[in-house]
């Protein structure tokens, strides 16, 4: 028998890679200077922060050019806002859980 629990995301878990997933879910895709901003990391912070996510196949990269300058978007894989969405519920469910007198 699974329980939501089981959806418990080490990978994902990490604040900042929970910042990241939460501001991919709300977006279709978002620039890397824009997450960077958001998070007040460094950009070599947030490139580690990706890079964990991306081996996992939750986050893909596409760079291309914008104001002539390269760029970096970032977004959620199918798999990855699946993994998201498994972690928040295994979250609630911990939080929720009626550990009885004890």
């Amino acid at each position: 028998m699974t329980t939501p629990e089981d959806g418990f995301n080490d990978t994902i878990h990490a604040p900042n890679r929970l910042r990241i997933c939460a501001a991919l879910d709300a977006v279709e895709e978002i620039e890397f200077a824009t997450i960077r901003e958001t998070l007040g990391v460094s950009p070599s912070v947030l490139s580690k922060h990706v890079t964990v996510l991306s081996d996992a196949g939750y986050v893909e990269q596409r760079r291309g050019v914008r104001d002539t300058r390269q760029r970096v978007w970032l977004k959620l894989t199918k798999a990855g806002r699946a993994a998201y969405h498994a972690h928040l519920a295994a979250l609630r469910a911990i939080v929720n859980a009626d550990l009885g007198e004890g």
